[in-house]
């Protein structure tokens, strides 16, 4: 279950209490580790703070204005892969690092690789086409997610000012924005390439790897497994798009990580 404030916290958990994940809804590195607590089975707490807001959240807790922010024993954890670090440390059941040293390693350089590689450009496309093709108040709405109205109503009235500031934030323009498709093809193109015969990029069974491509991919893939995504309308560039890299056999794939690995949610109250 999730909940939606506008208020930073800055206490920390009492010890032994479930981990608290704060999040933003439709968020790609958000939800590689949504899955990553869900793969695990770990039971947690969920928190969506309204987007743009969630930086003095992340600012109070961890220093930086970027989430996913995980409090795990007293601990607040910025970083998607730092997070998954101290999963695997704190949770070794349903691991998502391979046993194999080499394996490991490898498996750790493709994380890496599609979080800096596919990452920040998938966002920015996707800013990019929404921005351009849906009103301001659409885009709020999708973004929003379970925000409440009343705070929903407020950045409405101030969407002009939101839109300049996510442009600014996130580098969306339209030369940019043509850059990053093509990473997003290079990506589809790199998970193509990277497939072993067992169907996942290091070895013989899904690790972090797999989850990290395809948690990236899942805004342009919208699998049904996702918890969270961008709602209707969607803007006619993200359409014609995604039609056209539908055939691809990384989009495929990415399909098939959801089908095979999402799961149910270890999400309490």
């Amino acid at each position: 279950m999730e909940a939606a404030t506008a208020q930073p916290e800055t206490g920390k958990t009492k010890p032994g209490a479930p981990p608290v994940l704060y999040h933003l809804e439709i968020s790609h590195y958000n939800e590689k580790v949504r899955w990553a607590l869900d793969h695990k089975g770990i039971p947690h707490v969920r928190k969506a703070p309204p987007p743009m807001m969630h930086m003095a959240w992340g600012l109070v807790m961890t220093g930086k204005p970027t989430f996913p922010v995980l409090r795990l024993n007293g601990k607040a954890i910025g970083d998607s892969t730092r997070i998954i670090e101290a999963l695997e440390e704190r949770y070794p059941q349903a691991p998502l690092y391979p046993g194999d040293p080499a394996e490991r390693r490898r498996a750790l350089e493709l994380e890496d690789h599609f979080d800096e590689e596919l990452g920040p450009y998938i966002r920015r496309w996707l800013f990019h086409v929404a921005l351009e093709g849906l009103e301001p108040g659409e885009f709020l709405d999708g973004a929003l997610g379970s925000t409440p109205r009343a705070i929903k109503a407020a950045m409405r009235a101030t969407a002009p000012v939101g839109v300049r500031m996510l442009k600014l934030r996130y580098g969306i323009n339209p030369e940019d924005a043509e850059v990053a498709r093509q990473k997003i093809e290079a990506a589809l193109d790199r998970v193509e390439a990277e497939l072993q015969p067992s169907d996942y990029l290091v070895g013989d069974r899904f690790s972090v790897a797999d989850l990290t491509a395809a948690a990236l991919l899942f805004p342009l893939v919208r699998p049904p497994e996702t918890p969270r995504m961008m709602p209707p309308p969607l803007p006619p560039a993200f359409e014609s798009f995604r039609d056209s890299a539908s055939g691809h056999a990384g989009f495929r794939w990415a399909q098939e990580m959801y089908t095979r690995h999402r799961g149910r949610s270890a999400a309490i109250s």
